[in-house]
């Protein structure tokens, strides 16, 4: 769940009628051996995280899954295109749209074994029981459009199952890891986008798969710790990569990456100034123009939301956010 869903409606609003990535985008080819399926955020919608598909010796390793039907079918589609079983599934963190589709992969086939944290325990005691609440509240107030409708409900269901959402592997910490037989980098960032984010770094292709430590138009804050996360970006630009893969958004060079850990700090600074929040939101959307390009859509969305998140979220209570250390 990109965000409770209380407050669901306000931020799809934000984007517009133009979508910042469509469903039926091909997969990509990174490298050998690496596949990107990429994630859609559709007017209306909910989004669905960016999936990445590494080959392994023991199968695929499919990182984060999606919250769509039609983005799980994607993913499937390139396992039976590639006639290579899903071996394991690696989630960056507990957000729906990058966990929905373990529920489906799994019941495929029960041997795939599940890599994660274990902050999606925390999450469905509190951020995620909260969500269904107001969930089902707005389903009974009956003033819901047939799409909200649907976007709720299929959050609600998953939600329902979350048990099946806990890891078969908990990480606990950083490291190498031999995940269905490849070796990658498993780290662990405590506090940063959710309680605990799982990012990987990939030897073999020099790729970084960084999940919701990089996401586009805006910084998703809804379950964030904002120092945290500024920690974990620069825990990312320490390490080697060539091409770095955001949870939502095209891939990027080590120069694209900069420009994002560069805008994302002024932001936090910025928050915690006496500047409106509409200022802020124009400083993040003009610091991230290199990555967006010249679409104005896109350029309007960024700085609505991001206005969104600083006067409601990091400036929301004082700025004290409850899912924080301190």
């Amino acid at each position: 769940m990109r965000v409770a869903m209380a407050g669901m409606a306000a931020v799809l609003a934000l984007l517009g009628p133009a979508a910042s990535a469509q469903r039926d985008a091909a997969p990509v080819a990174l490298a050998d051996g690496v596949t990107l399926v990429p994630g859609s955020f559709e007017p209306g919608r909910q989004p669905d995280g960016n999936s990445i598909i590494f080959d392994a010796p023991a199968g695929l390793i499919v990182v984060d899954t999606g919250r769509h039907a039609w983005h799980r079918d994607r993913i499937s589609a390139v396992a039976k295109a590639r006639t290579r079983p899903i071996a394991a599934i690696v989630n960056t963190h507990w957000h729906l749209d990058h966990v929905s589709g373990n529920l489906a992969l799994k019941a495929a086939d029960p041997s795939v074994k599940v890599y994660a944290t274990r902050a999606i325990d925390g999450a469905l005691a509190g951020f995620l029981a909260d969500g269904a609440r107001s969930g089902r509240d707005m389903l009974a107030g009956g003033k819901l459009d047939p799409t909200t409708i649907e976007e709720i409900e299929t959050d609600l269901a998953t939600i329902a199952s979350g048990k099946r959402l806990r890891p078969d592997v908990a990480v606990e910490r950083s490291g190498a890891m031999a995940v269905a037989g490849r070796r990658l980098d498993l780290h662990v960032a405590a506090h940063a986008a959710t309680e605990a984010d799982l990012w990987i770094y990939d030897p073999a292709t020099r790729i970084a798969v960084v999940g919701d430590l990089v996401t586009l138009p805006a910084p998703f804050l809804d379950t964030a710790c904002a120092e945290g996360w500024r920690e974990a970006l620069a825990a990312v630009a320490a390490t080697p990569f060539t091409t770095l893969v955001p949870g939502h958004g095209a891939p990027m060079t080590r120069a694209d990456f900069l420009v994002y850990r560069r805008a994302f700090a002024a932001l936090v600074d910025c928050a915690a100034s006496a500047a409106a929040a509409p200022a802020c939101a124009e400083g993040w959307a003009a610091s991230i123009a290199p990555l967006i390009g010249d679409d104005s859509r896109a350029r309007q969305r960024a700085t609505s939301m991001t206005a969104y998140y600083v006067a409601k979220l990091l400036r929301g209570d004082g700025g004290k956010r409850k899912y924080c250390p301190g």
